[in-house]
């Protein structure tokens, strides 16, 4: 089935599967230990959407409106989020852990109309501000308290006993959605999805990783999951913080895996960095799993291999790359990487990402921080040769949210008018098997007096070491320029004792390499900052900050 618009996927696999499960909803344990849960079939769905969708027409919405949608992963969110899709309404998607002053910039700057919350968003909302000049609506998921406004109970009633509206037209360019980046290199910027590129999204899924319906899906970061419906999954939704995967109760991820015969999960590399730990540990198997799905930033070996250990023999970890304007790129298994390419990632040849989607082109330029007025070929570096990753394809964001510094920075029109190619900011190469390697963000490269070093080459010299669970090349400022200085976060139990002798392991892998012979200072760091998404990009700038500090 293919669908210009994702929420016309619902009725159909409401009349293909109607009893099957669309979302698992776990809620808590009983005094056994065992899972308490709620169950929403197709069926259901279908209908809570459709009276939802229609509530949000009679309460004023039309095609265009911008919504700030901000309700924790439940039922609801995907009825909610659907709902909005099939009237042609704009939901806002923005993480609440990017911090309180990005996130009140974010709404301000893209102006929704109505706010959707549940009751500490809307006393949030008002304590600090947020979207104060634009909302006009607001809609509570839970117990109404003295802002007014609508609750979702009385959205659905109104929904159910008003007369029907016929369906608004919603075009394949409209735009469907707005997704704020994580803020990791940067400020986070509001990035438009539109209808055919949701779509696009759920037919690459489906036919990269061969999904079918009828399958379930471990749904641990909500985005992603709210594809499962559209796919005809069921979407189970465990009981865990979903801004901190990395911290994660283990048995939160592994008691629904095996209750519900999850055949799909989407883990970030630190989620499944506590997940297989712990799993190995214990002696357990998570027999029922089809393929792993991990994303948001390089996947490093030691936890691939890991968390291997509890799958059957030939089951795969997939580590797409992409980012959230442009997601899928390309796509690499664990197979591959522990048996093809990691050798060469820890004697400096980067991250193997893989081969780019089919419906995709990646090309690599010469690096520049500057705007590129116009594509021509010639801004191509030959195979081999590290440059910035620019891609094109019906899976990439035709622009950035009300920013006209960022479009003219990250895309770079055709001569014909009609395309565009968007720059990842990554740095990386093409090799002579057409595979992809990941080198770093092109912002965080160390540019010093002998030349530039990029981090992820580097940091996978050094990363090898047994005792290193991560490092981070970072630039700090001196009285003659730059000096390159690697933070390394060890594996916990390593004794404070043991600091100098792996500090001399390290500066002797540093000569053996003629990429990190620049590299002389090597300082420890607890716990590097991470991104509030998916707990695995190195805030590498904070790092810079620290390290000119010690």
């Amino acid at each position: 089935m293919e669908f210009t618009n994702v929420a016309e996927s619902l009725p159909a696999m409401a009349e293909a599967q109607p009893e099957t499960p669309a979302v698992i909803a776990v809620q808590g344990r009983t005094a056994a230990n065992t899972l308490q849960f709620i169950t929403w079939t197709y069926r259901q769905l279908a209908t809570e959407t459709t009276a939802i969708a229609q509530g949000l027409m009679h309460l004023g919405l039309r095609p265009g409106t911008r919504v700030a949608l901000m309700v924790k992963p439940c039922p609801e969110l995907f009825v909610l989020t659907f709902a909005l899709f099939r009237i042609g309404a704009v939901p806002i998607f923005i993480d609440p852990g990017i911090g309180l002053k990005s996130l009140k910039k974010g709404l301000n700057d893209s102006e929704p109309e109505v706010f959707i919350g549940i009751p500490v968003a809307h006393t949030a909302r008002i304590l600090f501000g947020w979207g104060k000049g634009s909302i006009k609506k607001l809609i509570t998921v839970g117990r109404r308290l003295f802002w007014g406004g609508t609750t979702y109970n009385q959205l659905r009633e109104r929904g159910w006993m008003a007369k029907t509206m016929p369906w608004p037209q919603v075009q394949p360019d409209d735009v469907a959605a707005i997704l704020f980046t994580s803020g990791s290199t940067g400020p986070p910027k509001g990035v438009i999805y539109q209808h055919q590129m949701f779509a696009s999204q759920v037919m690459q899924l489906r036919s990269l990783y061969d999904i079918r319906p009828g399958e379930r899906d471990l749904a641990t970061f909500p985005l992603f999951g709210l594809f499962a419906p559209a796919l005809g999954m069921t979407s189970i939704l465990p009981r865990m913080d979903y801004t901190r995967p990395g911290l994660v109760d283990p048995k939160e991820i592994i008691d629904p895996i095996q209750q519900f015969q999850a055949t799909t999960m989407f883990g970030s590399p630190a989620l499944l960095e506590r997940v297989g730990s712990y799993g190995v540990d214990h002696g357990i198997k998570l027999s029922s799993l089809q393929r792993v799905i991990s994303a948001g930033a390089p996947v490093r070996t030691a936890i691939l291999q890991t968390f291997t250990r509890l799958l059957e023999p030939d089951v795969p970890i997939h580590t797409p790359y992409g980012a959230t304007e442009a997601l899928p790129v390309a796509n690499i298994d664990s197979r591959t990487l522990i048996s093809e390419t990691s050798q060469a990632t820890s004697q400096g040849a980067g991250v193997c990402v893989g081969v780019q989607v089919p419906d995709m082109v990646l090309r690599v330029i010469r690096i520049t921080d500057e705007p590129i007025r116009e594509w021509h070929d010639a801004l191509c570096v030959p195979n081999g040769e590290i440059g910035e990753l620019v891609v094109r394809g019906s899976v990439v964001s035709p622009a950035y949210d009300r920013s006209h510094e960022a479009n003219a920075l990250m895309k770079i029109p055709t001569p014909s008018g009609l395309g565009f190619y968007h720059r990842m900011g990554d740095l990386g190469y093409i090799d002579e098997h057409g595979r992809i390697w990941f080198c770093g963000r092109k912002s965080q490269r160390v540019i010093t007096n002998m030349g530039t070093l990029f981090t992820i080459p580097c940091e996978g010299i050094f990363n090898a070491h047994p005792e290193v669970r991560r490092t981070a090349l970072v630039g700090c400022r001196v009285p003659d320029g730059i000096e390159p200085v690697l933070c390394v976060e060890l594996k916990p139990n390593v004794a404070k004792k043991e600091h100098e002798r792996i500090r001399r392991e390290l500066q002797a892998l540093a000569v053996q390499h003629t990429i990190t012979r620049q590299i002389k200072r090597f300082l420890f760091h607890p716990a590097f900052p991470v991104d509030i998404r998916h707990n695995a990009k190195i805030f590498r700038e904070r790092l810079a900050k620290w390290a000119e500090r010690a």
